[in-house]
């Protein structure tokens, strides 16, 4: 499994490029406001990002660019360096760099601002527990992901494990999306994958969720925020954005969004509800 150190050190070196001397945040009018998005979460889903794109835009009155990246590695590090003004991201990378980031929202699904991570196989596989898949196969969505990593990580410690040495093999498909394609087509056995995301498939492409299971559920966990940086937090543009994020329900543009994202809206949202991460993290670093 690639969860390498040079990963790490990517973003610790952009956090210390924050410190020394990052660009100034971005003036009002009109230049853009940059909002990082990963395909982690979103999956490259050009209608969600083209009704995004325009919710923020009537909200805020000014230009909006939309910046993707692969990797929640790829989004913190912009997000660190000031390359961008705020990032749609997870809360385990927002808890790895509390100091230097600041939550602006929380989204609100099915009423409240929590979801799962679940653990899935083939319909016909007869596992009923994470112990019952050692030795297979397993896909991982990203090595920040709480959701398609996290989780399942921390429960291994719990056992006295690590996926290396639990699973035969794991990969990372980079987008939760992908985890349910890689156990549906038989390319691994098993995968770690976000609730909601696992959840919305059922709905909208049921073909493809339909060709796994849940096998298990983790407990409720803080939903994947909006952050920025926190010496950026109080700019006009950044309060701007809050406000737009927190009136989403409100405008025809943003209850367009939020339909198609299958949210009821974004809250602003408290640290503690990401003291289960934190927990689990810990968990890891013990090993």
């Amino acid at each position: 499994m690639m969860r390498a150190i040079t990963r790490r050190g990517f973003v610790g070196a952009a956090a210390a490029a924050s410190l020394c001397g990052a660009p100034a945040a971005i003036a009002a009018g009109d230049a853009p406001f940059r909002l990082g998005l990963t395909p982690v979460f979103l999956d490259n889903d050009a209608a969600v990002i083209a009704q995004l794109r325009n919710t923020f835009h009537a909200a805020m009155d000014q230009p909006i660019e939309l910046l993707q990246r692969r990797t929640y590695e790829e989004v913190t590090g912009l997000l660190l360096e000031g390359a961008i003004d705020a990032a749609w991201l997870c809360g385990y990378p927002f808890l790895q760099h509390r100091k230097a980031l600041s939550l602006i929202g929380v989204p609100v699904w099915n009423g409240r601002p929590l979801y799962r991570s679940y653990l899935i196989a083939a319909p016909g596989d007869p596992a009923t527990g994470l112990a019952d898949l050692e030795g297979g196969l397993h896909a991982f969505s990203d090595p920040d992901s709480n959701s398609g990593w996290l989780v399942t990580a921390s429960n291994l410690a719990r056992m006295g494990r690590t996926p290396d040495d639990f699973f035969a093999r794991s990969i990372f498909t980079y987008g939760h999306r992908n985890v349910v394609r890689a156990v549906a087509s038989g390319l691994t056995r098993s995968g770690s994958v976000d609730g909601y995301v696992w959840d919305v498939l059922s709905e909208v492409d049921p073909g493809l969720a339909g060709r796994t299971r849940v096998v298990s559920r983790s407990e409720w966990l803080g939903f994947p925020p909006f952050v920025a940086r926190a010496d950026r937090v109080a700019a006009p543009a950044v309060a701007r954005f809050a406000q737009a994020l927190s009136s989403m329900e409100t405008t025809p543009e943003g209850r367009a969004a939020l339909r198609t994202l299958h949210l009821d809206g974004v809250a602003p949202g408290e640290v503690s509800l990401f003291d289960g991460i934190a927990a689990r993290m810990r968990d890891v670093s013990r090993l």
